[in-house]
């Protein structure tokens, strides 16, 4: 049923739409063309650019991936890495890191996505690290 439908479509209906089409012998020809004469061949010639698209697409230079955007705009930007130290007596290990980048799979730990992260954009991010103060 469907491809009979098809069959008849191109066999057809098709031939006879394009017959009726207003299509000038020249190029100067598209100029005299009436509004309700370009507005009949207006399907025509969307398939047509839409099938030229496709038929140059695979050509056309590639999109270079959008690197991730930046996550530090202003602070410390003269530093190729932002890294604060802040010493508490309370911690129970010697040092911990914490996440600036959101990007750590331990958040709020840091597991040092921020080498990967400041690759791709040319971020500076580190982690915050607070260490306990040794008296």
């Amino acid at each position: 049923m469907v491809l009979e439908t098809i069959s008849k479509i191109i066999k057809h209906q098709l031939p006879a739409y394009l017959k009726k089409l207003p299509l000038p012998e020249t190029i100067g020809g598209f100029a005299r063309l009436t509004v309700s004469e370009w507005l009949r061949l207006l399907p025509l010639l969307g398939i047509l650019a839409l099938l030229g698209y496709l038929t140059i697409r695979p050509f056309l230079p590639k999109k270079k991936k959008q690197r991730d955007s930046l996550i530090n705009l202003k602070i410390q930007k003269e530093n190729p890495k932002v890294v604060n130290e802040i010493d508490i007596e309370d911690l129970n290990s010697t040092n911990v890191c914490y996440c600036r980048c959101w990007r750590s799979k331990t958040f709020p730990v840091c597991d040092k996505s921020h080498l990967k992260h400041n690759e791709l954009t040319g971020d500076n991010v580190g982690p915050l690290i607070l260490k306990k103060k040794i008296l």
